[in-house]
């Protein structure tokens, strides 16, 4: 946790510097797919059996972003990776994970959150999305609380949450090959 709060002070320090967006063509490729391989390492830890329990996503965000400004792409990206770190943060000792995974994923995801809001000059753009937020909290309430933050709920969210990492990690890539 503190590591976390190091992490988000050095970035808060680096967002004003010449840096900015620099870190995007050199760390973003990198964390991304670091967190999706922790994510997926998590899974040979877990249980398989998940119940039919289904929030569904807001996907005109995601459509709707991908034709968007770069910096909205940005704004949608950094808060998905801020409600993965609340999410992952709520009780979690039923599910089987590594503890130092977890740790590792949630250093990592902060880190990408960091580096990336580091790259939003606007400050309009910071403002988080409320359906993005609902659906966070819907996953919160309808999966975990429901099915009492148990190993399978947490089997759930994983699986949802690798899913919107790789539609960001879309939605960036184009980012990067525009560049």
């Amino acid at each position: 946790m503190l590591h976390r709060i190091f992490l988000l002070c050095l970035g808060l320090s680096v967002a004003g510097s010449a840096l900015s967006c620099r870190w995007m063509d050199h760390k973003f490729k990198q964390l991304s797919e670091n967190s999706l391989d922790l994510l997926e390492m998590m899974a040979h830890n877990s249980t398989n059996s998940t119940e039919d329990v289904e929030v569904s996503f807001p996907e005109d965000l995601y459509s709707q972003t991908s034709k968007a400004a770069a910096e909205d792409k940005l704004a949608l990206t950094v808060q998905v990776l801020e409600e993965v770190v609340l999410l992952f943060e709520e009780d979690h000792s039923a599910a089987s994970w590594d503890e130092r995974r977890l740790e590792d994923f949630l250093n990592v995801m902060s880190r990408q959150a960091v580096g990336l809001r580091s790259c939003i000059v606007r400050e309009s753009h910071k403002r988080k999305n409320k359906k993005l937020r609902m659906y966070f909290k819907r996953l919160s309430r309808h999966v975990l609380h429901q099915l009492d933050y148990s190993a399978e709920s947490w089997e759930l969210i994983r699986k949802e949450i690798k899913g919107h990492l790789m539609r960001s990690d879309l939605l960036l890539s184009s980012l990067l090959a525009d560049n």
